[in-house]
């Protein structure tokens, strides 16, 4: 068993996402948005626009493969949020980039640089 198995005990569908759809479940590790919300995030990561044909259906196809959750705050918008399965995600793509990056003690005391930062 790898240990991106052992950690996420998912079948690593993270390997399976897009770059975008990837961003869109980091975006909502921190709290549930509902859709502009998550635009602006987007828009504000690539400093570009983030039109709704792009963002929407990878939305609903996060939903559809049981990531996200959607759910309805008024007749016009909806919320969305990470599931378990979406956060498996999330740890998955991290345990993954790290194993990549983190190579040697000078590699991992930057990343524990990066996550003392955020604490």
């Amino acid at each position: 068993m790898s240990g991106a198995e052992t950690v996420t005990g998912n079948e690593r569908i993270a390997r399976d996402l897009t770059a975008f759809q990837q961003n869109i479940l980091a975006i909502l590790s921190n709290e549930p948005m509902y859709g502009l919300a998550v635009k602006r995030e987007l828009e504000d990561y690539y400093d570009s626009e983030v039109n709704h044909g792009r963002l929407y259906p990878n939305l609903d196809d996060l939903v559809e493969r049981e990531l996200l959750e959607k759910s309805e705050l008024d007749k016009r918008t909806n919320q969305y949020a990470l599931t378990d399965k979406g956060r498996d995600a999330v740890l998955d793509q991290l345990q993954w980039t790290l194993s990549k990056y983190v190579t040697d003690d000078e590699r991992g005391d930057d990343v524990r640089a990066l996550i003392d930062e955020q604490l």
